[in-house]
């Protein structure tokens, strides 16, 4: 197995099979993403959070879409399981200990984002040979500058004063939302011949 993506092609271009269970898994996670962020909207912003939450929900769209356009898509019948795995990962799990549920619904949302924006770094894949101006290549360093700046709303929401009576139930959760990604998202590249330590996924 190697670290990064590859063989390359003639013109430095990430293999199609590659891009496409890559694409595929963040299509998935940033789609998910997006989804809960629209559901937890309410019709009408009220505060600054709301504001934030509405933010959120573009930015993930708008990843989404990048990727759709970028990636050089090409048939992978093992994406009929390996999405439904993906999926049933996101679903909502309330955090434990926190006796609100929309609040423990909100702790969640936002474990699950910052594991996704913090433990998956996808231009880290590619090697130095890698044609900078591939779309694919300029979609994951794009994709990987935007969940450097969406995790900053994440890191405040979870550290902000309405969490701090249930610190130990919120690092629970983080750390569980982590552990989910990380594991997912080594054994997604192992399946296309990377291999990537744990030192390498962990935020």
């Amino acid at each position: 197995m190697s670290a990064f993506f590859g063989p390359m092609d003639a013109e430095g271009r990430v293999p199609a099979r590659q891009q496409t269970r890559v694409a595929s898994f963040l299509v998935s996670a940033h789609g998910a993403l997006g989804r809960r962020f629209a559901l937890a909207l309410p019709p009408r912003l009220e505060s600054a959070w709301q504001a934030e939450l509405n933010a959120q929900f573009y930015n993930e769209s708008e990843i989404v879409s990048l990727l759709l356009r970028a990636t050089s898509w090409t048939p992978d019948l093992a994406l009929a399981y390996l999405a439904a795995a993906w999926e049933t990962a996101w679903f909502p799990a309330p955090a434990e200990g926190i006796p609100d549920p929309t609040l423990a619904l909100a702790v969640d949302l936002a474990t699950l984002a910052h594991a996704v924006h913090a433990g998956i770094r996808p231009a880290a894949l590619l090697p130095l040979e890698a044609n900078a101006n591939d779309p694919f290549a300029m979609a994951l360093r794009r994709v990987e500058f935007e969940s450097g700046r969406l995790l900053q709303a994440q890191i405040m929401f979870l550290k902000g004063e309405s969490l701090i009576p249930f610190r130990d139930a919120v690092s629970t959760t983080l750390e569980r939302r982590h552990a989910e990604v990380r594991k997912l998202w080594r054994e997604m590249l192992e399946s296309i011949g990377i291999s990537r330590s744990e030192n390498d996924a962990k935020p």
